[in-house]
């Protein structure tokens, strides 16, 4: 997994109650690109370090945007 700052964090939900938990990655503190990251989690504006599991994708400012879009076609 390989981020730049303004990619968003994106963690699956795991059951139907559980919604996808969406961040900003504000912070990127490997040369790499690698985790950990600093993400502003859209829901709450809460700021954390972490260490995306496997359940987790990072995707680019325009890839969000296009899934938003989708989103509101629906």
């Amino acid at each position: 997994m390989k981020a730049k700052v303004g990619d968003y964090l994106v963690v699956k939900g795991t059951t139907v109650e559980q919604h996808d938990q969406r961040g900003v990655i504000t912070e990127v503190r490997s040369a790499d690109g690698s985790p950990p990251y600093v993400v502003r989690w859209l829901s709450s504006d809460h700021i954390a370090t972490v260490y995306p599991g496997p359940d987790a994708l990072v995707v680019t400012p325009a890839e969000q945007e296009a899934a938003d879009a989708r989103h509101r076609a629906h």
